[in-house]
């Protein structure tokens, strides 16, 4: 049965960041989160073949699936291309994903991460765009869409080659409007154009714009007291027209508790409101940063055990406070007493393949290294 893609769910439940119990993700927690967000009358649930390296399907069976009638809930996943070594590759994926969420069918399926290079003629040369059509005729997939953190070009040229897509999944943020690499503005532009739902992927990049600076919290606090930095961020991409849903990937309760609380009584931005944000942004992009949305594709694959997110944390939080270092620098400390150093990176560049950020990784990995590595004399 189709889903009216104009009346989804404003929130979705990202299952990427899923709150951790040591290694493990902490079920009894993520289940209070669900029935916060069920009860609260959301109900569409993103997942991913690699998420929390493949346990985040799981997640979604034990904790969703499990507890609550199948037609209650919205669940998608996605077909990772890096995974497509040769044409069985699809079904055999697809089929340990129906296994792993314990449901018959997907209501969402996403081509993951679309761009150029390899993913791309991934998905190409294994007619993954035939076979999405094929599984939803057979009732396996409900609605069938992609990922994209490509080029606007590119966009337009899988559109053009594949107009049955009914849906595309992007990144959209205020910092990351005009960002000269994620291009999340001409993505949106695109797309309106041609009357394309949206669902929206890291509307608070990463956490970044949930954790100003405490001179940018007051600029957004001046406008609206006692809102949330990261409720002006989900505010902002849900008072565009043409979005489907926005997805957050809470980590714990109280996140959950203030999207809740923004969506139940959602209100568009006000023009006030859309000021202090540019003032915002143009203050943000005037203090260089690594545009890394902690994702955490680059960590499974790295031969060393690099904990690169967590490092360029580190990097970000001494680029905004340098007169602060202590923390930042034993908080580097404590991640590499089981990982890998910035120094130890190989330069094998599997990080860089992944990265939907397109990211110099290796370049950035040295530049961390000198200035976390060397001992002070």
């Amino acid at each position: 049965m189709a889903i009216d893609l104009s009346k989804m769910p404003k929130l979705g439940f990202g299952l990427m960041r899923l709150p951790e119990e040591g290694k493990k993700i902490n079920h009894a927690e993520v289940q209070r989160m669900v029935d916060a967000y069920m009860a609260a009358g959301f109900n569409y649930f993103d997942t991913a073949y690699v998420y929390h390296s493949g346990h985040s399907e799981e997640a979604a069976r034990e904790d969703l699936v499990k507890r609550y009638p199948r037609e209650s809930f919205m669940l998608a996943t996605k077909l990772p291309g890096w995974e497509l070594h040769k044409p069985e590759d699809v079904d055999r994926i697809f089929q340990i994903q129906l296994e792993r969420a314990g449901v018959d069918y997907f209501d969402f399926y996403l081509l993951h991460s679309i761009e150029e290079g390899n993913n791309y003629e991934a998905y190409v040369k294994n007619d993954c765009y035939h076979w999405g059509l094929q599984k939803k005729k057979e009732g396996k997939i409900r609605h069938f869409g992609f990922s994209f953190h490509g080029s606007p070009e590119l966009l337009i040229k899988v559109l053009d080659e594949f107009p049955e897509m009914e849906f595309v999944q992007i990144q959209l943020n205020y910092a990351d409007w005009e960002n000269p690499v994620v291009r999340s503005g001409k993505l949106y532009e695109i797309l309106r154009e041609r009357n394309i739902p949206m669902i929206i992927m890291e509307p608070v990049k990463g956490g970044t714009l949930a954790n100003l600076t405490p001179e940018l919290t007051e600029k957004l606090a001046a406008v609206r007291p006692g809102a949330s930095n990261a409720s002006f961020a989900l505010r902002f991409v849900g008072s565009l027209p043409g979005i489907m849903t926005i997805l957050s990937g809470m980590s714990n309760e109280e996140q959950m508790k203030d999207n809740l609380n923004t969506f139940q009584n959602f209100e568009p931005l006000s023009e006030e409101e859309k000021k202090a944000i540019e003032e915002v942004r143009a203050i943000m992009l005037d203090t260089p940063q690594i545009g890394c949305t902690a994702c955490r594709y680059c960590t499974d694959g790295c031969p060393q055990k690099i904990s690169i997110p967590d490092i360029f944390r580190v990097m970000n939080t001494l680029t905004l406070y340098p007169n602060d270092e202590f923390r930042p620098r034993a908080f580097y400390s404590d991640i590499t007493t089981n990982a890998g150093k910035a120094s130890d990176c190989i330069g094998c560049g599997q990080c860089e393949g992944v990265c939907p950020q397109h990211l110099p990784i290796i370049e950035l990995l040295k530049k961390a290294s000198e200035k976390l590595d060397k001992k002070k004399k």
